[in-house]
């Protein structure tokens, strides 16, 4: 499993680590409206999946913003960001942000993706910041678990991923 710390202490992950080149894990989360969203809702798309723990704090705010300003240049990619925060709470950032590119998703139910992809922090129940790219296929072609919680995942390197996969 990858090492992560959050705030410079060891955080143990929770499910299966993931792969560039693994078949993408599939996973359930809600939607903003408390509707199920799969992976496969997103079929024939390449996926970049942005994960946050919290979408109210500044770095979390400053990945989906950067995700979403980058993704409106990218043809047949779509912005998934996915965090354990209540749905509700999801809405009301992504109004106040203005946000149209980015699905923000909420994997606080069932913590489905937090297991299939192990990025569940066992010890404050948030997702581990990490960024996925599946292609149309459904392969993982970029995995980045980002070592430090409170630092920026590698925004080139995903984006560059997420053109490369198309």
């Amino acid at each position: 499993m990858a090492n992560v710390t959050f705030k410079g202490n060891p955080i143990t992950l929770i499910g299966n680590e993931v792969k560039a080149g693994d078949k993408a894990p599939d996973f359930t989360v809600l939607a903003n409206d408390l509707s199920a969203v799969t992976l496969a809702d997103s079929a024939g798309k390449v996926r970049l999946i942005s994960v946050v723990p919290s979408i109210d704090t500044g770095v979390c705010d400053a990945q989906t913003r950067r995700f979403n300003e980058e993704a409106a240049n990218v043809d047949n990619v779509e912005v998934l960001t996915i965090s354990a925060d209540l749905p509700f709470a999801q809405k009301r950032w992504c109004a106040a942000a203005g946000l149209e590119n980015v699905k923000t998703l909420s994997d606080h139910r069932d913590f489905s993706f937090a297991e299939a992809y192990g990025v569940g922090m066992k010890e404050l129940r948030l997702l581990a910041r990490s960024v996925f790219v599946v292609d149309s296929n459904d392969t993982v072609t970029y995995v980045e678990y980002v070592g430090e919680g409170t630092d920026h995942p590698n925004y080139e390197a995903a984006i560059e991923a997420a053109k490369a996969a198309n």
